[in-house]
């Protein structure tokens, strides 16, 4: 059984969650604050959290902040706030999801799903991998089966997201994607949010693997069309 983490100030909203969530075969539990929920990140294993962005004392964004530096599970933001500043911030930060309220309860089982079997997908595609598979390009090295990279021998810590990204174009090196199709590839076609967040992740890596962000020699501009990973 699958085990999510509600972080939601509002009782009677994560009740409702937990509700059809429970119904759908899921073990939930509800905190109410930032605070607590990082405290239930240490105490138990859980599977997926849906983290809502007002919350008293440190907000959301804070939150996602700490759980990206301990946990690789997804992260489904909700708010009521739909500006897209708000959205952009959140994927910048290694969010998975960003759901605006209202939504109905279905609408929360059915990406809580499709995340779950995204993710079960993404271990099984990496554990298929042989022990000790990498790829090297000058002092980079990413450890696909352990989802780990180094710079220079150092290891530097991505969040899933941005993993999936500098993979994926290491993985095709050389080759020029656009934004639109880096968004599609790698948060998929039914993902909520825009390719602006694409800009936001790739400004990330370079800031974790760059000597020199502002002139790259991993991941480069090609203006008017994209990014590409250069050999």
């Amino acid at each position: 059984m699958k085990n999510i983490l509600i972080i939601e100030d509002d009782q009677s909203i994560a009740n409702l969650q937990k509700d059809y969530l429970e119904l759908s075969g899921y073990s939930v539990r509800i905190v109410g604050n930032g605070a607590d929920g990082i405290n239930a990140l240490k105490e138990e294993t859980f599977d997926l959290v849906i983290l809502d962005i007002m919350l008293p004392g440190m907000d959301g964004f804070e939150v996602l902040k700490m759980i990206r530096e301990q946990e690789d599970i997804p992260v489904l933001l909700v708010s009521a706030r739909s500006e897209e500043i708000y959205k952009i911030n959140g994927f910048g930060l290694g969010a998975d999801d960003y759901i605006t309220k209202p939504f109905s309860s279905g609408e929360l089982v059915a990406r809580v799903n499709a995340h779950l079997n995204k993710f079960e997908r993404m271990k099984e595609r990496f554990g298929k991998a042989r022990e000790g598979s990498k790829l090297q390009v000058r002092g980079l090295e990413v450890q696909k089966d352990a989802r780990r990279v180094f710079v220079n021998g150092k290891e530097v810590m991505l969040a899933q997201k941005e993993f999936d990204l500098l993979l994926f174009l290491l993985e095709h090196a050389n080759r020029v994607f656009s934004k639109e199709e880096l968004f599609e590839r790698i948060w998929g076609m039914d993902a909520l949010g825009d390719a602006s967040t694409v800009t936001v992740h790739i400004a990330r890596i370079r800031e974790k693997i760059e000597e020199t962000p502002s002139k790259p020699q991993y991941i480069g501009t090609v203006w008017g069309s994209g990014y590409r990973f250069i050999v």
